[in-house]
């Protein structure tokens, strides 16, 4: 008989420093859990918000995405749940300069730190009502997190305007430099 997913959860958290290989883990569906991310970065479970932030993190370390679906997976047990837009949103951001190397510095709702560079692009997708493209990073596996709107306009505040090379030269361009790579982060 399988242990409850709580259980598995804090055995696999008292395992593994950092995240638990769930890219590796391919257990059978289990079923569709009533759980669900909102695009405002809240988990819901069963109706009900999940307060306890170390939970939220739990949830967060055995999250993967396989295609457009996304899964809470241990070893043993793989449940669907519903993500309404990303399942983290970035909502901090801090920039260190030396010299002429920026390094910009972002923090989702779940506590994980990580810089904008090659390895965490800035990815620009339609978002909202009307359909704007906001600012988006890959966090870990194919996983992405939403710019929230303060850390949008910090990164608005941070951007070095440009002239496009190519045609419609009306328009401006919004870069951001960090760890020795630019990311274009808007244009009007």
């Amino acid at each position: 008989m399988a242990e409850p997913l709580f259980q598995q959860l804090q055995k696999l958290q008292d395992e593994f420093q950092g995240y638990p290989p769930v890219s590796s883990w391919n257990p059978d569906l289990c079923g569709d859990m009533d759980m669900i991310i909102k695009a405002d970065g809240h988990w819901i479970h069963e109706g009900t918000e999940i307060e306890r932030q170390p939970l939220v993190k739990l949830f967060a370390s055995i999250l993967k995405k396989e295609g457009e679906d996304y899964f809470l997976i241990t070893p043993v047990e793989k449940w669907r749940i519903v993500v309404e837009d990303v399942p983290f949103l970035i909502t901090q951001a801090a920039r260190e300069e030396d010299g002429d190397c920026a390094q910009i510095l972002l923090t989702t709702n779940t506590g994980d730190v990580l810089p904008l560079d090659k390895m965490h692009p800035l990815l620009l997708k339609p978002y909202g009502e009307p359909s704007q493209p906001i600012p988006y990073i890959e966090v870990r596996d194919g996983l992405e997190g939403r710019m929230s709107r303060d850390v949008y306009y910090q990164l608005i505040d941070w951007a070095e305007p440009r002239q496009p090379s190519e045609p419609p030269a009306k328009l401006c361009q919004l870069w951001l430099k960090s760890n020795g790579e630019e990311f274009l982060l808007g244009q009007y």
